[in-house]
């Protein structure tokens, strides 16, 4: 499958408490295919599902949502609502919002646990699911670095500074990107606000909400939730987030789990890689 770069919908809807969210939908709305709905990771947003919405939107509709907080989305009065059960709420409103009454579902990072979240509250929504490097075990090493990284306080002065911060943050999960690669990054990374001051694209006070949140419960459950879904879990090697271990013990918990490691990559792989683009592909065909 070619990319080719396609043009996107940018739309608004108001989540149960009445905050503006926003998503983007490539492709045709009216499509009889099943539609692909992307859930990002924690701290980004539908900037970075763009390469791979283009390359799927000549086949089916790719619904891309911001979650509250994050990219176009407004920010959260109460950032005590910045938690994956108010997410999985969202998520439901947009799927009514969007008349997706089933859907393939990409879920990156927290993406990936907010998919097994509707496994286990709303399992007729997913024809299938594509989990991300992310499982019912989070490494401690893994997490202690998404802390460090949200505590954070950057402030560049230029896209090329800005590109040069990813790099170092980042390089251990990407030790092969191109600086084009890591300026990409930084632009779906930052945003450049009305003062022009460049700064990161998500609330503040979601470091504190992450940071003052309770100890992870217990995962194992939500993942179960699978067990009837077809599901694809992706893992970079270099993942220090899930671990080859319990990558291992998702396999055993599911036996029909479809498996890919992508090389050279941590956590987490952007799906734009060659392992990730057949398997996802194959995967997405089969259903």
């Amino acid at each position: 499958m070619e990319t080719a770069e396609v043009k996107f919908t940018s739309r608004y809807l108001s989540a149960q408490d009445g905050l503006r969210l926003h998503y983007r939908v490539y492709g045709d709305v009216i499509w009889s295919s099943t539609p692909i709905l992307c859930l990002p990771g924690l701290t980004r947003n539908a900037a970075d599902i763009h390469a791979f919405a283009s390359r799927h939107a000549s086949e089916r509709c790719v619904v891309v949502l911001d979650y509250r907080g994050r990219g176009e989305a407004a920010f959260d009065p109460n950032p005590r609502n910045c938690l994956p059960e108010v997410y999985a709420n969202d998520i439901l409103h947009l799927a009514a919002a969007a008349n997706v009454s089933s859907a393939i579902v990409i879920g990156t990072s927290l993406g990936g646990l907010l998919a097994m979240s509707l496994a286990a509250q709303r399992p007729g929504i997913l024809a299938g699911v594509v989990v991300n490097d992310i499982g019912p075990e989070i490494d401690p090493s893994g997490l202690d670095n998404i802390r460090k990284y949200l505590a954070m306080d950057l402030h560049p002065s230029s896209w090329d500074e800005a590109a040069d911060m990813v790099k170092q943050i980042s390089l251990s999960a990407a030790p092969d990107f191109t600086e084009n690669q890591w300026l990409d990054l930084a632009r779906r990374s930052f945003r450049q606000d009305d003062t022009g001051a460049i700064r990161l694209d998500f609330d503040p006070a979601l470091a504190t909400t992450f940071l003052d949140s309770e100890p992870v419960p217990e995962l194992w459950p939500l993942f179960g939730g699978l067990k009837h879904i077809p599901t694809l879990a992706i893992r970079g090697a270099l993942s220090d987030v899930l671990s080859q271990q319990t990558f291992e013990k998702m396999a055993e918990a599911k036996p029909d789990l479809i498996q890919v490691t992508v090389p050279n990559r941590g956590h987490v792989p952007w799906l734009d890689e060659s392992e990730a683009k057949t398997a996802v592909d194959k995967f997405i065909a089969g259903l």
